[in-house]
This record gives structure tokens, C-alpha cells and sequence, in this order.
């Protein structure tokens, strides 16, 4: 398994894992919280731009 070069794909991954663990999990991230919107629009502008 390789991990893809591509920043916004890695991004959105990142994204992904947390959206996923902090539902299935109920885990509050607290003042951490606006780390995910950051992460999506990371990801989102990203993937837009293709890097």
C-alpha cells in the first residue's frame, strides 16, 4: 500500500479519518474543532488547483 503524492488527496484523507472517528466515537475535539472545517476547504482548494 502506498500513500499518494498528492496533497489534496492526502488532505482530504486526513479530513475523512477525523470526520469519521469523531462520529463513530462521539469524540468532542474541543478548541481542535476547527481544525476539520480548515482540513476540508485545505482539500477542497487543493483538489481544485491539482496539486
Amino acid at each position: 500500500m502506498t500513500i499518494t503524492k498528492s496533497y489534496g488527496m492526502l488532505a482530504l484523507a486526513i479530513y475523512l479519518i477525523l470526520v469519521g472517528l469523531s462520529g463513530v466515537f462521539n469524540i468532542n475535539l474541543g478548541q481542535l474543532s476547527v481544525v476539520v472545517p480548515v482540513m476540508a476547504l485545505a482539500a477542497g482548494i487543493l483538489i481544485l488547483i491539482g496539486k
